[in-house]
């Protein structure tokens, strides 16, 4: 395989150097989720390597003042794969017919990813520790037919209302706030499109996010 792979190795820091010197544009792609970074995940159940974009620069050897637009990819509700905290988890008829609509499977683990309510506090939280300047709504289809669609805004945490993520973050308990839903966003490729109820529904994330 010598021969096939050496044309596509190189220095990688100084080719994005070079890239950047020359004004061209660079995208970088994260991997897994904000709340699974070593350092400010929900450690133990972390993995092994920093997941927010201060890591993305670190492991590429870019300096803070070479980020540029910096996106939060995030689904309009909220899953995770194994063990951990996991607030807005719906262990009843929603969290499976979510996950079941969403083909919520892991890609490397196989495993089904548990699966629950849009956690408001959790994407505030990673929107500062990464810096976002916008938020991308994935999967919002996942939710067409819900009657009732549920938004953690804040947790509850010892008898107190709370907007921040404890380190014990498996004693909180979700504070909710229902919004109506709608019939049908899927194939709709126009926000002017979108009907009102799912409108509001991006409006009110819009606002919890603060992004």
């Amino acid at each position: 395989f010598n021969e096939i792979l050496t044309p596509y190795i190189t220095d990688t820091t100084r080719m994005l150097w070079k890239a950047l010197d020359e004004d061209k544009r660079v995208l970088l792609e994260g991997a897994q989720g904000s709340m699974l970074d070593i350092d400010h995940g929900t450690y133990p159940y972390v993995t092994s390597s920093s997941t927010i974009s201060a890591g993305a620069l670190t492991g590429l050897g870019l300096n803070p003042k070479e980020a540029g637009n910096i996106i939060g990819i995030v689904k309009a509700y909220a899953t995770r794969v194994g063990n951990g905290a996991f607030p807005t988890e719906d262990k009843g008829e929603d969290g499976e017919k979510i996950a079941q609509i969403g083909k919520e499977i892991g890609v490397s683990t196989g495993r089904t990813r548990r699966c629950g309510w849009f956690d408001a506090v959790a994407v505030r939280y990673t929107a500062r520790l990464n810096g976002l300047d916008a938020l991308s709504l994935m999967k919002l289809d996942v939710l067409d037919g819900f009657e009732k669609i549920k938004i953690c805004r804040a947790y509850e945490y010892k008898g107190m209302e709370i907007d921040y993520i404890p380190s014990d973050l498996e004693n909180v308990q979700p504070i909710y706030e229902e919004m109506d839903g709608w019939d049908k966003v899927f194939g709709i490729k126009d926000y002017d499109l979108l009907p009102e109820n799912a409108k509001k529904y991006i409006a009110r994330l819009e606002e919890l996010a603060g992004v």
